[in-house]
């Protein structure tokens, strides 16, 4: 037969009064400490003996004193309780002040990109504070995986999310090693990619990506092939800077190895553009102020780069 471990409605109501009252043998000094009438002690005490179904104090006109089944009660409830009263100050601590563990789940290509400099300065900022990242491709239920928020492109994100900009607006850009485009030829128009090895990304749903493109302001979605499929941007560019083939990637990601001559931007008038980088949370509760101060932390550094 399963049994019922649920507590009952007000079983812990009463626990406070009796610890008070087992303490000083008094009601009225109980009641005195606790801020509340003797009679009203009196009250609590009696509701709770009807609950447990046992008289746990001996009262007389001079004296208080335990029976057995007090005693016994009081054996284990008021480490019990003390246990409640430290839970209920450490969960109070962390939603009055910058503290605890921060979890956020974050693109592999975005901890190079935006958050080592950023939580590197939040950390000195806050050193209350442990920043835990979970770097993956996956889209994840934040409250069923225990993440306070994650990091994505807008256009991965759910509707139902509240969203902080970190960046503006990133145009998408297709690169290819010098070697590459030596032996391929370069492409000059989105046709031409039919005819290329393009490094592509699987979704996190299963599919293959196929690469978004702007022509002449109308949006197109091309499907592309090529010798590679990977679950992230860096793993894509690392295979274009060898000379396996095109990459469409975030144009800051891949603006380090274009500066340096590895990687070369190709169909640059066909680059179309992403929402950016956003931070998002669940917007049905109240933000920890470990969070808020991740929030208002980032926002400040990425107006002041401006």
């Amino acid at each position: 037969m399963k049994q019922n471990f649920t507590v009952r409605h007000g079983a812990l109501d009463g626990v406070e009064a009796f610890l008070s009252v087992a303490q000083h043998r008094s009601f009225r000094r109980a009641a005195a400490e606790l801020g509340v009438t003797p009679s009203a002690i009196s009250q609590a005490v009696r509701a709770l003996e009807a609950r447990v179904g046992a008289v746990l104090f001996i009262r007389t006109t001079r004296s208080v004193g335990l029976t057995e089944a007090g005693e016994r009660f009081l054996a284990r409830a008021r480490p019990a309780f003390e246990e409640l009263v430290a839970a209920s100050g450490a969960a109070r601590e962390l939603g009055q002040r910058p503290a605890g563990l921060l979890r956020l789940t974050v693109p592999r290509s975005v901890v190079p990109l935006l958050l080592e400099r950023l939580v590197a300065s939040f950390c000195a900022a806050y050193p209350e504070i442990e920043v835990e990242l979970a770097a993956s491709e996956k889209q994840v239920d934040l409250a069923a995986e225990g993440f306070d928020a994650g990091i994505r492109l807008g256009q991965f994100i759910a509707p139902d999310m509240i969203a902080v900009r970190l960046t503006k607006p990133l145009p998408l850009v297709i690169v290819a090693s010098p070697d590459y485009l030596a032996r391929r030829g370069r492409p000059r128009r989105p046709d031409d990619l039919r005819q290329h090895a393009c490094l592509r990304m699987r979704r996190s749903n299963g599919g293959v990506a196929a690469w978004p493109l702007n022509d002449k302001g109308r949006a197109i979605e091309l499907a592309v092939s090529g010798p590679f499929i990977a679950y992230d941007f860096p793993a894509v560019l690392g295979a274009a800077t060898e000379g396996m083939g095109l990459a469409q990637v975030p144009a800051p990601l891949a603006a380090g190895a274009v500066k340096e001559g590895r990687l070369v931007r190709v169909l640059e008038p066909f680059a179309p553009m992403t929402p950016g980088v956003f931070l998002y949370y669940p917007g049905n509760r109240q933000i920890m102020p470990k969070l808020r101060a991740f929030i208002d932390h980032v926002k400040g550094r990425i107006d002041g780069a401006r």
